[in-house]
C-alpha cells in the first residue's frame, strides 16, 4: 500500500456546508478588493459561472448592499462562454453574470470581460488572442475563481487539454453537455462548442481558489488533489501552481483518503461507525464475506491498529456482521408485539401514523416504493406530502396530448364549456409558437401541474391509500416557472408545519438525496427539518415520539456503512414498484432535465435497489432481489 497516495498535494479546506464555504471565498475576494483599493490599484478577478459560484456571488452582493463593499476598482475576466449563443439567451454566461453579480453591484460595465458567443467563426482566433492581451494589459489576474466538472475540467478545458493551452474555441465533452443539460430543455439544445481561457492562462493567475460542492464532485476532487498530475484530469494541473486552494463542503470531501480511509493517514478514533466503515470497505476490496476476513487481511489493508485495539479479527468480524444483519427488516414501521432491542424501528406504537414527503410528485414511489407499499400493507396510517407541483418536468408534447383528451371528453359528452374552450385554445396557440428558451404561461404551468397531480393521486390509489391521505403542498419556493428556484421561505415552513400538526406522525420519511442537480431535494429537506425543529421548540409532545428517516432519490444511494434500515424486496415486490412508477406516464421515456443519466427513473431505481442487495450478499448476508435503504436523522 503506497502511503504517499493518502495525502492531498493541493491544500484543501473543508466546510460543513456550501454556505460557510461560499462565505469564506467571498471574504477572500472582498479582502483582496479592499487591499487593492487602499493602494489605489485595480483588483483583477477571474470569474466562473455554473451552479457552484452562485452562493459566492450572493454573499458578495450582500456585502456590497449591507457592508458597503465597492466594486469600482474591480476588473473581471470570465473563464468561458458557450458557442454559438446569443448574449441575452437564458443559458448564456453573459446573462448569468449580470443576473447574479454585475447588475447588483457598482462595477463599471466597461471593466467586465466575458467571452463573446456571437463572434463570427472566422474571427474567433483573433478574438481569443485579443482576450489574452486584455488580461495582460490589466496586469494579469490577481485571483482566479474556478469550479470543477465531474470529468475534471476547469473552465471548459476538457480532459486532454494541454498545459500550454491558451484562450480558444473547444469542443465540449459529451459528459459536460449531459451535466449541463439541466439548464436546457433537452440535450440536443446544449451547444457543442465553447470559448474558454486555456490552462496556461489560468495558471498565470497570482492566486487560485477552486470550489466544489456535493457528493457528485467527490471522486474528481480526490483525483485532482491526491493522484499524479495528468492532462486527463485538467484540474490536477493546478498542482503546478504555487498558491492554489480547494474549498469544498463535507459531501465533496467524501472520497479523500483522510475522510474515506482515515486509518491510512494517521491516528483514528475507532467508533462503531468507523469500525463498520473500515471492515465493510476492506471486505469489498478483498472480495470476501465479512466472516471470512483474517488477521492478515486486516494487516494488508492498513487496519493493523484496529486489531491492536479490538483484538482478534473474528470478534471484529462478528460485531460488524451483526450491525449489518440487524439493519435488515421487513417491518419498516416496527414489528408488532416483538421485543427486538436492535431493530431499526420501535415496535410500539403500532400501527403508526407515517408521512412520506416527496419533493417531486414521483419521488415517493421511485425512491421508496417497496417500503411505501409495505407500510400500508402492514396496517399503518400512511400519508404522502407532495411538496412541489413538479410542473417544469412535463414536456409540451404531453400537454398537447392532455388537451386533445380534454377536448375529446367535452365533445363525447356534449359538454359546452365556453371558458374551458377558450383556455384550451389559448394554450394550444401558445405551445404552437413557443420558443425553446421561453417560459411557460401560468395556464400551461397549471396544466402541467395538474397532469402530475393526477399521476400522484393514481399512485396513492394503486398502493391502496384511502382518499384524503395524500396532500398537495405546492410549496411556493418552487413556483418560479424556471429551473432556478427561490430559496426556502417562511410560507413553505408554515404550510409544512400545518400538515405535520394535522397528522402528528410517529414516522416521517424525507428525501436525503442532495445530488439532485436542481437543488429541489435539499430545499424540501430543509423545509421539513425547520418545521420539525419549530414544532419541537414550541413544546408539542408528539414530536418527541417522531422519528425522521431519509431515503435517497433517483440520483444515488447511501454508502453501506451509513445504512441503518434496509428493507428487502421480493421479485414480485420489485415488479409492483415498477408498475407504480409507470403510472407517472409524463415521466416515462426521455423527460426534460433528467441530468447526466440517460436511464429512465424506474431503471435507475431497480438497478440501485438490486446493487444494494448484491453488496449485502457479497458481505455474506442473505441474497435478496432488491433492497431500499434508509438513514435516521436526529433533529
Amino acid at each position: 500500500m503506497n502511503m504517499s497516495d493518502s495525502f492531498e498535494k493541493i491544500p484543501v479546506k473543508i466546510f460543513d456546508s456550501i454556505k460557510t464555504g461560499s462565505v469564506f471565498i467571498a471574504q477572500q475576494i472582498a479582502g483582496l478588493i479592499k487591499e487593492k483599493a487602499a493602494k489605489g490599484e485595480k483588483c483583477v478577478l477571474g470569474l466562473a459561472t455554473g451552479s457552484s459560484p452562485k452562493s459566492v456571488y450572493a454573499e458578495l452582493v450582500r456585502m456590497h448592499k449591507e457592508e458597503g463593499l465597492s466594486f469600482k476598482n474591480v476588473v473581471t475576466f470570465n473563464l468561458d462562454e458557450y458557442y454559438p449563443i446569443e448574449q441575452d439567451a437564458l443559458q448564456s454566461y453573459n446573462r448569468f453574470m449580470k443576473m447574479y453579480l454585475f447588475d447588483k453591484v457598482d462595477i463599471d460595465p466597461a471593466n467586465c470581460h466575458i467571452p463573446n458567443g456571437e463572434i463570427p467563426r472566422e474571427q474567433i482566433k483573433h478574438y481569443a488572442t485579443e482576450y489574452e492581451k486584455q488580461i495582460e494589459a490589466a496586469g494579469g489576474v490577481d485571483l482566479q475563481i474556478l469550479g470543477i466538472g465531474n470529468n475534471g475540467h476547469i473552465g471548459f478545458n476538457e480532459p486532454g487539454s494541454s498545459l500550454y493551452s491558451k484562450t480558444r474555441l473547444i469542443t465540449l465533452d459529451n459528459s459536460t453537455r449531459l451535466a449541463n443539460s439541466y439548464e436546457f430543455a433537452n440535450i440536443s439544445e446544449v451547444p457543442r462548442l465553447a470559448i474558454t481561457m486555456g490552462i496556461s492562462t489560468i495558471l498565470k493567475a497570482k492566486k487560485i481558489i477552486l470550489m466544489a460542492w456535493g457528493p457528485a464532485k467527490s471522486p474528481v476532487i480526490q483525483k485532482a488533489t491526491e493522484a499524479d498530475v495528468t492532462e486527463r484530469v485538467p484540474a490536477s494541473l493546478l498542482q503546478n501552481h504555487d498558491d492554489v486552494t480547494f474549498v469544498i463542503d463535507e459531501l465533496a470531501s467524501s472520497e479523500l483518503t483522510k475522510i474515506k480511509s482515515p486509518w491510512l493517514t494517521g491516528d483514528c478514533e475507532w467508533t462503531p461507525k468507523m469500525i463498520k466503515k473500515a471492515v465493510v470497505n476492506m471486505a469489498l476490496k478483498a472480495q470476501k464475506p465479512i466472516l471470512s476476513l483474517t488477521n492478515s487481511d486486516y494487516n494488508e489493508y492498513g487496519l493493523g491498529d484496529l486489531l491492536v485495539e479490538e483484538g482478534d479479527a473474528y470478534e471484529i468480524n462478528l460485531k460488524v456482521y451483526y450491525m449489518l444483519r440487524d439493519s435488515i427488516t421487513g417491518w419498516p414501521g416496527g414489528k408488532p408485539g416483538a421485543q427486538m432491542p436492535r431493530h431499526p424501528e420501535r415496535s410500539n406504537p403500532f400501527p403508526k401514523r407515517a408521512i412520506i414527503f416527496s419533493p417531486h410528485p414521483d419521488d415517493d414511489i421511485i425512491s421508496m416504493g417497496g417500503t411505501f407499499q409495505r407500510l400500508h400493507d402492514q396496517g399503518h396510517d400512511v400519508h404522502v406530502g407532495y411538496q412541489t407541483s413538479g410542473n417544469i418536468a412535463v414536456t409540451d408534447e404531453f400537454v398537447t396530448r392532455f388537451l386533445d383528451f380534454a377536448v375529446g371528453f367535452e365533445d363525447m359528452f356534449g359538454i359546452d364549456s365556453k371558458k374551458s374552450a377558450e383556455l384550451l385554445q389559448s394554450a394550444r396557440k401558445f405551445l404552437a409558437a413557443k420558443k425553446s428558451n421561453q417560459m411557460d404561461t401560468n395556464e400551461i404551468r397549471s396544466i402541467k401541474g395538474l397532469i402530475r397531480r393526477c399521476e400522484a393521486a393514481a399512485t396513492c390509489r394503486y398502493v391502496g391509500l384511502k382518499e384524503g391521505n395524500w396532500h398537495f403542498q405546492n410549496l411556493p419556493f418552487y413556483e418560479t416557472g424556471a429551473i432556478e428556484k427561490k430559496p426556502m421561505g417562511e410560507e413553505d415552513v408554515v404550510i409544512t408545519m400545518e400538515l405535520l400538526r394535522k397528522i402528528k406522525p410517529q414516522q416521517v420519511y424525507c428525501a436525503g438525496d442532495f445530488a439532485d442537480p436542481h437543488g429541489t431535494h435539499i430545499v424540501c429537506f430543509n423545509v421539513v427539518l425547520e418545521s420539525l425543529k419549530r414544532i419541537k421548540a414550541a413544546g408539542e409532545d408528539w414530536v418527541n415520539d417522531c422519528w425522521l428517516w431519509l431515503y435517497k432519490g433517483a440520483w444515488q444511494e447511501w454508502n453501506m456503512e451509513e445504512i441503518e434500515m434496509a428493507i428487502p424486496m421480493s421479485p414480485d415486490q420489485v415488479m409492483k414498484k415498477r408498475f407504480g412508477i409507470f403510472i407517472h406516464q409524463s415521466q416515462k421515456d426521455m423527460v426534460p432535465f433528467q441530468g447526466s443519466d440517460a436511464r429512465e427513473f424506474w431503471q435507475r431505481a431497480e438497478d440501485r435497489n438490486a446493487a444494494t442487495a448484491e453488496i449485502f450478499a457479497q458481505l455474506g448476508l442473505t441474497k435478496y432481489a432488491a433492497m431500499e435503504a434508509f438513514v435516521r436523522w436526529h433533529f
